[in-house]
């Protein structure tokens, strides 16, 4: 089957700068890589097509060939020069645009990007709920004050490596293939430092702390991170610096816990006030709330207050305060505590159908069980 034309398969002029190749390239890349086309058998075939014209439109010495042979110009089963002219095309594409499609730090020059940090900070529920500022100490690799990050000692520089000839990679040619790694001798810079800097010893980073002031957003919860944008590990050989994320994680609280937007609280109430009723006051985030406790109030009962929780980051509106009512049984009973509470039990058991109605309903219940 013939094939078409690279620049029609690009989509651009035959006039078409380098980087407007690139740039189109990318876009079909992204478009037709196999591993985000698991189901489209002919998104392999697209993405080799692409890739090929990209080969060729790129390497200055092919364009030219192409441009006046045709697919006869840069043809490897033609002529030797040709052929020749094909190796570590391969290489080329995915070191050069793959880098840039899925995220990797190196680029071909060597240099790199600085690694991302995180630090986990511990707030207290009250500076979530409503913001704060604090300051963090952190520990990272900074680029060196002495050589300024070139590793080399002061009056010295570094020198191009003669096994990749400042490249930073080195290409092994198999057959029609050409194979493109790091150079093993200067890891991908480019460069060698015989003399080292005596401060980094030829690293050209060393480790540091830094204090950062970091503003935490009202609403912030369990988890949440916060990007500090340049603040993580400085680049090498001139590399941009990664970013510092500060993950979010609250203290437990004495008094409520946190679900989302919502705040849960128990309240422990007398026995006297679950049985006849009466207010009590609700501790909330902004201070106390009065909550009126109808006769009769169970264990586990739950009083909502609306817009009393969290207004989250992301939230329009206040989440809810939810009291769990506990009964608490009375203890430490006086000789006339338990007089009264003996002739209140023999009351209730003349009638326990009407005070105990929770308790009869269990036990007809167990009985029923039985019966079976």
């Amino acid at each position: 089957m013939a094939k078409r034309d690279y620049y029609e398969v690009l989509g651009v002029n035959r006039d078409a700068s380098e980087e407007e190749i690139k740039k189109a390239y990318r876009k079909l890349a992204m478009k037709w890589h196999p591993d985000r086309n698991p189901d489209n058998p002919k998104a392999e075939e697209h993405f080799k097509e692409a890739k090929e014209a990209y080969e060729i439109l790129t390497d200055g010495s092919k364009r030219s060939a192409y441009d006046q042979f045709g697919h006869a110009g840069v043809d490897p089963t033609m002529a030797a020069g040709a052929g020749a002219g094909f190796s570590g095309s391969f290489a080329d594409a995915f070191g050069d645009i793959f880098s840039d499609i899925f995220g990797g730090g190196r680029t071909r020059s060597g240099v790199y990007r600085g690694a991302d940090l995180r630090y986990n900070l511990d707030i207290s529920l009250e500076d979530a709920a409503r913001g704060s500022e604090t300051r963090i100490r952190i520990p990272a690799m900074e680029e060196c004050a002495t050589c300024h990050g070139s590793g080399a000692k002061p009056g010295t520089s570094p020198t191009t490596c003669s096994t990749c000839h400042g490249h930073g990679q080195v290409r092994m040619q198999q057959g029609f293939f050409s194979i493109q790694q790091t150079c093993p001798r200067c890891h991908g810079s480019g460069k060698i430092v015989v003399s080292p800097c005596a401060t980094c010893g030829g690293a050209g980073r060393v480790k540091q702390h830094k204090t950062l002031s970091v503003k935490i957003p009202a609403g912030v919860d369990e988890g949440d991170r916060i990007r500090l944008s340049g603040e993580g590990e400085a680049g090498m050989n001139g590399g941009p610096p990664g970013d510092l994320y500060v993950v979010i994680h609250l203290k437990p609280h004495p008094v409520f816990k946190r679900d989302h937007n919502d705040l849960h609280c128990e309240m422990p109430i007398s026995f006297t006030t679950a049985a006849l009723g009466g207010d009590i006051e609700i501790p909330t985030l902004d201070g106390y709330a009065k909550v009126k406790v109808p006769t009769g109030t169970q264990t586990g009962q739950m009083f909502r207050l609306r817009g009393k929780g969290i207004k989250g980051v992301r939230s329009s509106g206040h989440g809810d305060l939810i009291c769990h009512v506990a009964v608490e049984t009375p203890v430490n009973l006086t000789p006339r505590q338990k007089e009264l509470l003996a002739e209140l039990e023999a009351i209730n058991q003349k009638d326990a159908g009407r005070h105990n109605p929770r308790a009869r309903s269990w036990m007809e219940k167990v009985k029923e069980f039985f019966a079976e």
